[in-house]
């Protein structure tokens, strides 16, 4: 894509912003991240307590998009075939000749809601990583390919933990982002009070259609990542698994660090902020604002880090002091 044509694309990324904006208050952070997910190509994974707005958030984003919109509600009856689809037996009329035809599940759209991922057992949870991954799903033999773009956002309660599922490690590292959702500023709880009580429902109108997601993915693959930047995102990386050259924050608090999807995630999640931002150039700031929703989830604490109330931001503070970038 020349300048020009992205120059064109820039303009709807600000109507996009605008139009959720008339639905959800404040939240600008993590409308951020869920657009730069977007634009990345990757999935997203919002964590908040109940009523913070998440499912309107992904909601409203599928109306803002011009693109096919489900929504799976997550429970603990449900099954693989609920999502991915299942073989019915039809019968030719006039023939009688029997033959199984797939009947899709939800999975095949653009915009996937898994509402209360971590409500699903294990073996539902996987039905959705070859999805991720891939972009396809293979049922009887046969692989079928989903409708591009393919974007999965999927919210887990933290605080009730009462008949759910934590996500495996390998589910969790699908994710490009882990997107914490928290409380509003007492302005926008105000203005939260005023919008949605009264009368009049928020409408979000829709400002773009597939062709122009896939086209700013695409520009997004162009924007520029100096070499210095780079081999910092990779020492970062490095630095976040124990052994005798890591830092001591991760010796002492990290049992497994991230892996090399880290590393890809975070030079996308920056390009996308990049473009987000009008520029064609990622920076320090860039990698500095998304490492914590890029690695915070792939590392895994040990009993230590828990002993001592260390969370995965601690160990991603204490990795940026040890790894500064190169001056």
């Amino acid at each position: 894509m020349t300048t020009a044509e992205i120059d064109s694309l820039l303009p709807k990324l600000a109507q996009l912003r605008t139009a959720l904006g008339q639905a959800v208050v404040g939240q600008h952070a993590v409308v951020e991240q869920l657009l730069i997910g977007l634009l990345a190509g990757g999935h997203c994974l919002l964590e908040g307590a109940p009523g913070l707005g998440k499912t309107l958030l992904v909601r409203s984003l599928g109306q803002a998009l011009e693109l096919q919109f489900r929504r799976v509600q997550f429970t603990p009856d449900l099954m693989p075939s609920d999502i991915l689809g299942t073989e019915l037996l039809e019968e030719e009329h006039g023939t009688g000749h029997r033959s199984f035809r797939f009947q899709k599940g939800p999975v095949f759209t653009n915009l996937l809601l898994a509402d209360e991922l971590n409500r699903t057992p294990p073996k539902t949870q996987a039905a959705l990583l070859e999805a991720m991954q891939e972009r396809t799903v293979s049922y009887a033999g046969t692989t079928y390919g989903l409708p591009a773009p393919f974007f999965v956002l999927a919210t887990q309660n933290p605080i009730e933990q009462a008949g759910t599922y934590p996500l495996p490690e390998a589910q969790l590292d699908r994710f490009l982002l882990h997107v914490r959702v928290d409380y509003p500023s007492e302005q926008e709880e105000h203005d939260i009070l005023l919008q949605t009580t009264g009368s009049a429902a928020a409408e979000v109108p829709q400002v773009m259609d597939a062709e122009a997601v896939l086209a700013l993915q695409a520009a997004v693959r162009q924007v520029h990542v100096s070499p210095d930047l780079l081999a910092w995102i990779n020492r970062l990386v490095r630095a976040s698994r124990p052994g005798p050259d890591a830092p001591e924050a991760v010796r002492e608090w990290v049992r497994w660090g991230a892996g090399p999807r880290a590393g890809q995630s975070l030079v996308l999640a920056s390009k996308a902020r990049a473009l987000l931002q009008g520029r064609f150039a990622a920076t320090r700031e860039d990698v500095q604002a998304l490492i914590g929703p890029v690695m915070r989830h792939r590392l895994l604490l040990s009993f230590a880090a828990e002993a001592e109330h260390k969370s995965a931001d601690d160990v991603i503070a204490a990795l940026l002091h040890a790894v500064p970038f190169p001056a």
